[in-house]
């Protein structure tokens, strides 16, 4: 899944995953509609309950979103159009396959663990969007995977890495097991996501000598 201009709207399904600056009722918008989504879930979270929380009025609240499944949208394309900025400036500083996997890795997985209330209430709540929402949500998915897919396609001509594994199967192991982080990743946990990013990072890599 980052602000917005204070007078632009959500980005529209289907649009390009770019980070997006918000103003602040905005970013309040959301800070409600993601705690009341985790407390309540999305049936039960009320858009009345969302615009007390936000301390807005229900008008502010549609000037913005026009539903609750703009909100929930919202919540995730906000993480996926940060991850994808960020696999986008990690690709742009020309690294060597091996060191662009881990720092794609280990950037993608602290930006979970950073963000894992929204990821652990979308991917929960993503069933409810709308068809375009959900087409534009599997749209940004599929070019983060195809993504990565050809940095590790990369690799494997140029000999950085010897696996005979199919890079769509890495890219499958590898982006499956950050989206299985937001089901028991703790903040507060034992271990810090540093630690965890540089740990799958180097399985990973040892898996594609």
């Amino acid at each position: 899944m980052t602000e917005t201009q204070p007078t632009a709207a959500a980005a529209e399904p289907g649009g390009d995953a770019a980070p997006v600056r918000r103003s602040p009722v905005e970013r309040r918008i959301l800070a409600a509609a993601l705690r009341l989504f985790a407390e309540r879930g999305f049936d039960g979270a009320s858009v009345q309950g969302i615009v007390e929380a936000a301390d807005v009025t229900k008008g502010a609240l549609y000037h913005y979103f026009d539903s609750k499944d703009a909100l929930l949208y919202e919540i995730y394309h906000s993480l996926i159009a940060r991850q994808l900025a960020d696999l986008d400036a990690v690709l742009a500083e020309g690294l060597p396959p091996r060191e662009a996997v881990r720092k794609v890795l280990t950037g993608l997985i602290l930006s979970t663990a950073e963000h894992v209330d929204e990821a652990k209430v979308f991917s929960r709540e993503w069933h409810r969007l709308d068809d375009a929402r959900m087409h534009a949500v599997r749209a940004d998915r599929r070019r983060y995977h195809n993504t990565f897919r050809a940095l590790v396609e990369q690799g494997r001509r140029d000999g950085s890495f010897t696996t005979p594994t199919p890079a769509d199967t890495v890219a499958i192991v590898a982006l499956g097991m950050v989206n299985q982080l937001p089901r028991w990743y703790r903040a507060d946990g034992p271990k810090p996501a540093a630690d965890l990013a540089a740990e799958v990072a180097d399985f990973i890599l040892a898996a594609l000598d």
